[in-house]
């Protein structure tokens, strides 16, 4: 399998033309993965909770996608505010506790689009062949 594979997420739509995400053999890639609840479409204003929200759905995704957290390699991170790194971490090391099994990880500071997202973020993650 070469070409690219959409990934769809069942019940979950967005205004944007564009996927959750893609596969191209047995790698996965997502687009920005938000904080909101997707069974409420509720955003938090708590930075800790939009992250922790990422962080489920971005489970959604990867399962969707036939993988799991511990097939990710990669995890970047978009923060409103470059002081809040440390709101991402509390989710991290819940998700990938052991500092010898995490994936790769990058953070910097990005312009949100209105309506109060402070933190987003992007995973590639490698399947077994």
């Amino acid at each position: 399998m070469g070409r690219r594979q959409t990934i769809h997420i069942p019940g979950v739509s967005h205004s944007a033309p564009i996927p959750f995400g893609a596969r191209v053999g047995n790698v996965v890639y997502s687009s920005g993965i938000r904080g909101d609840n997707a069974d409420t479409g509720e955003l938090s204003e708590d930075v800790e909770e939009q992250a922790r929200q990422c962080f489920r759905n971005m489970c959604t995704f990867l399962e969707h996608a036939g993988a799991t957290p511990d097939d990710v390699v990669r995890l970047t991170c978009y923060l409103e505010d470059f002081d809040d790194r440390g709101a991402i971490n509390t989710p991290w090391l819940e998700m990938w506790p052991d500092e010898n099994d995490r994936p790769a990880r990058h953070t910097s500071k990005y312009d949100p689009p209105p309506g109060g997202m402070k933190v987003q973020i992007e995973v590639i993650a490698v399947l077994e062949d």
